[in-house]
């Protein structure tokens, strides 16, 4: 069983990739295609914006930086 860390470091890579492959995305097309609520999404971005892997491009927009990153 994994724990709670675990299911968020994977739904927040999952964000992360779903973000890289789309260009930009809403906050609430990644509520509709993780089934997750506005809060949690959120709270997800903050984690990925805090270490410069997407940003805000307009309020509820977001897009990938050009951060390298190695994702396995």
């Amino acid at each position: 069983m994994q724990t709670s860390t675990d299911r968020m470091l994977t739904r927040i890579k999952s964000i992360y990739l779903y973000i890289k492959q789309k260009g930009t995305v809403t906050t609430n097309e990644l509520v509709e295609e993780f089934g997750i609520t506005q809060r949690t999404v959120q709270r997800d971005l903050n984690v990925l914006e805090y270490n410069n892997l997407v940003v805000s491009s307009a309020r509820g927009k977001w897009k990938a930086t050009s951060k390298k990153t190695k994702v396995s």
